[in-house]
């Protein structure tokens, strides 16, 4: 899988067709996964401006500051012109002069700072302004060969830290101690970034989002282990797993329960995987069986959302989405029980959905793992 796979020559000029058929004029994208996705370029956040200008018709322009040009150069996408900026120059009137004729509505980065949204009005008054996801959100939901296999590499290096997890989750450590050697298997897995690094053990459980903290791991104790990172890439992985620590250690009755039922929720959903099958009835798979056990209460979010340069985008796997799943889709499948002060279990894979089904890119166990 080369760079020219994942960032084609075409992919600019699909954009700029979306965008006239939209009935913008341009999208305006500072840094972020929209400005990866079409240019390859892994740009800097910060105070001075970086924008792909790209117009519905005509040469597309990045406009970087100077001291960041050689890093824009080597960027894997082709198919526009690199302008730069030095400190204490204006760069507003750069975008303004890459737009050929009048400016109507343009298509901004849906996390664009305030502050250069402001300065937009300024520099295009009248000018509508809209998200740019209307337009690359139908371009980037679906992925191409090269998008999932980069996928598959992100699985299978984040896969590689859980069959680790024996090595550093054991009773008496604690949730910021595992977290910190996790952080540095996830790197030595071959990502570029750690993102977030969940340790949840006995009460921290039932938090879904916990994090960590100080507090030590008990024997026998459940703990959910929910790690993900980026790849070199640009891509992402996202797997959760609960283990019991402390080996032969018994986990408590209530627990191993409701963990069989979360493992049937968690298997029917991916089985479920099938284009024309929509989000909100791959969110009721799962569900059903969970509120049928009785713990309907206990499921506290979405079964799913999906994933690519951003850990959290299009589709989202919920109630009230009726979207119709796609071959080359990709979602996480996360069901999870979650019991106020006592524990909680979150079993998650990411699934692209195929022409004839769903494919795992996670592939370690999902049965309650005791170490």
């Amino acid at each position: 899988m080369g760079t020219d796979d994942l960032y084609p020559a075409g992919r600019l000029a699909e954009a700029q067709r979306a965008a006239a058929a939209a009935g913008l004029d341009a999208l305006l994208l500072t840094p972020g996964s929209d400005l990866r996705y079409l240019t390859g370029y892994d740009a800097r956040e910060g105070e001075r401006l970086t924008c792909l200008v790209l117009p519905a018709e005509g040469e597309p322009t990045l406009i970087v500051p100077v001291l960041e040009r050689p890093d824009a150069e080597a960027a894997p996408g082709t198919g526009y012109r690199i302008v730069d900026h030095a400190d204490g120059a204006d760069p507003w009137p750069l975008v303004r002069a890459a737009l050929p004729g009048p400016v109507r509505a343009v298509g901004l980065a849906d996390r664009m700072w305030a502050q250069q949204v402001l300065a937009l009005r300024d520099v295009l008054p009248g000018a509508a302004q809209r998200l740019a996801s209307d337009v690359l959100r139908e371009m980037r939901i679906r992925k191409s060969p090269a998008e999932v296999a980069a996928l598959a590499e992100a699985g299978a290096a984040i896969d590689a830290v859980h069959r680790r997890m024996a090595e550093w989750l054991r009773p008496g450590r604690t949730e910021r101690e595992v977290a910190a050697d996790l952080a540095a298997a996830i790197r030595a897995a071959g990502h570029a970034t750690v993102d977030f690094v969940i340790v949840a053990a006995g009460p921290n459980g039932a938090s879904p989002h916990h994090g960590v903290s100080d507090r030590p791991i008990g024997v026998g104790e459940p703990v959910v282990v929910d790690i993900g990172g980026t790849m070199p890439s640009g891509y992402r992985s996202d797997c959760t797993r609960t283990y019991v620590a402390g080996g032969p250690a018994p986990a408590p009755a209530e627990f191993v329960d409701y963990y069989a039922v979360l493992w049937e929720a968690q298997r029917a959903a991916v089985a479920a995987v099938a284009p024309g099958v929509t989000a909100e009835a791959l969110d009721a798979v799962a569900r059903d069986v969970i509120t049928a056990a009785g713990f309907g209460d206990a499921f506290l979010h979405r079964t799913g959302h999906g994933i690519g340069l951003d850990g959290h985008e299009e589709p989202y796997v919920v109630t009230g989405n009726p979207r119709p799943l796609e071959a080359g889709m990709a979602f996480s499948v996360e069901p999870g029980i979650y019991l106020a002060g006592r524990h909680g279990a979150r079993i998650e894979d990411i699934v692209v959905c195929t022409t004839d089904g769903g494919q795992r890119l996670n592939t370690t166990p999902t049965e309650l793992i005791a170490l």
